[in-house]
């Protein structure tokens, strides 16, 4: 069994106030998780209007492929035009 865990982070340029952000982070949220059927997650930076940290997990049997299907989840985020990708890390367990 494989875990494959991508922490994301975010700059939300036009963002103006947390409910902004809150609708961003939701709509790319529900897109990942319904595109992928990974488990996503805000982790951090909750109350900060321009940033975001988010958490992707899925669990498989083979390490290949949970590589592949985060790739493709960092992939759709950078071509998301509301959001910039500041950093991401990819860890397999």
């Amino acid at each position: 069994m494989t875990i494959g865990f991508c922490r994301l982070v975010l700059y939300l340029p036009e963002s103006g106030s947390l409910k902004q952000k809150r609708h961003v982070v939701k709509s790319l949220t529900t897109r990942v998780r319904n595109k992928f059927n990974v488990s996503v997650s805000e982790l951090d930076s909750l109350d900060l209007w321009q940033k975001a940290e988010l958490g992707v997990a899925i669990v498989t049997n083979d390490s290949r492929f949970a590589n592949k299907v985060l790739s493709k989840v960092v992939d759709l985020i950078q071509g998301e035009s509301r959001v910039e990708l500041v950093d991401y890390q990819l860890e397999m367990i």
